[in-house]
Parts: structure tokens; sequence; C-alpha cells
């Protein structure tokens, strides 16, 4: 969502009202909705209107010092529509069907559309439940392969099992603390 769009929605304004507020047309803001970038008479103007900083409105972001270092966004400038309630309903979902691999998938998923999360943070959610789900079976496998006995294969699904349980609870616990995801990915499987 474009930084205009998530601000004009969130100060309840149809695309026509800031149009009409700001002397731009539809058209314009329609455009930098789908990011293009406003400048000069438009950016002011939009700002103006809105009540806010022309720099809020801009895509680019101030680079440190070292120009290999990107600001690195927060959560709710992404996402600026985040529930932390239901993302962690969302997260803790996938804990109840930790024995059923596929299902901490969908439930989650399911959740994520139903209470309309459609966020980074549901999706790394479900991402590193995708991983894990993905990753125990391997790892399950080389355990049999490596044939130290049924005790080990035992405890071996056991530690797989807490280990999903873990991830899901520290994620838990930091979305209480930081508004973040403890266990996350780099990048997002959906």
């Amino acid at each position: 969502m474009s930084r205009l769009k998530a601000i004009r929605e969130q100060k309840n304004l149809t695309q026509e009202e800031l149009s009409e507020k700001s002397k731009i047309s539809v058209r314009t803001i329609q455009r930098i909705e789908s990011g293009t970038e406003p400048k000069g008479h438009t950016l002011r103007a939009l700002a103006q209107v809105l009540e806010i900083e022309e720099s809020e409105l801009l895509h680019t972001r101030a680079q440190s010092i070292n120009e290999n270092t990107e600001v690195e966004k927060t959560d709710e400038e992404k996402d600026p529509q985040i529930n932390y309630s239901y993302i962690k309903i969302i997260n803790l979902s996938s804990l109840i069907f930790t024995l059923l691999p596929p299902l901490n998938i969908f439930v989650p998923l399911i959740l994520m559309f139903t209470l309309k999360q459609n966020n980074s943070l549901a999706r790394q959610i479900i991402s590193v439940q995708m991983i894990w789900t993905v990753m125990a079976p391997i790892t399950f496998m080389l355990g049999i392969l490596l044939k130290f006995g049924k005790q080990f294969t035992v405890v071996l699904m056991i530690l797989i099992v807490l280990s999903n349980v873990f991830i899901i609870l520290r994620n838990a616990a930091e979305i209480d603390r930081n508004k973040k995801l403890f266990f996350r990915l780099k990048f997002s499987m959906i």
C-alpha cells in the first residue's frame, strides 16, 4: 500500500475528497497511490491538506552514513493497519496444530484473510511455519537414516515438535514486547 493511500484512508478521505481539498486531480492522486512519487506543488499541496510533513509522502528514505546500510522500516511503517492482538492469534493458532503440520500453515493463512491482517508480520509467521513444515520431515528422515534406534527416533520427534512450540511461543513474546517477530525470514514465502 502506498504511503499516500495509507495516510488518506487513515484520515477517512476518498480520492475525490482529497482531490477537492488539495486541488490536485483524482488521476494524479491515483498515479501517486500506484507508485509515482509526488513532487513540487503536488507534494506541498497534499502534505498541507493531510497535515503531515512532505517527507512522509516520499518513497525515498534517508540513508545512513554507510551507503551499504539501509534504514529499516518498522513493521508499523510498512503496514499501518496491523492489529497486534490478531497477529498474536494468527501466530498462536499454529500452536494448536503443531502435530498436524499442514494445518499449522492453513489455519493461520485462513485467519490472516478472515481477520484482514494481510501484512508483513502475518506473512512472516506463515512463512516461518512453511519452512518448519518442510524442515521437520527432512530432519526426521535424516534421524531415521542414522539408525540410532527407536529411542533416538522418539526423542528426535519430540525435539522437532518442541522446536516449533518454542518458535511460536518466542514469537508471541516478541510480538508483545517489541511488536515484531523474533524468528523471521529475510524473505516471504507468500
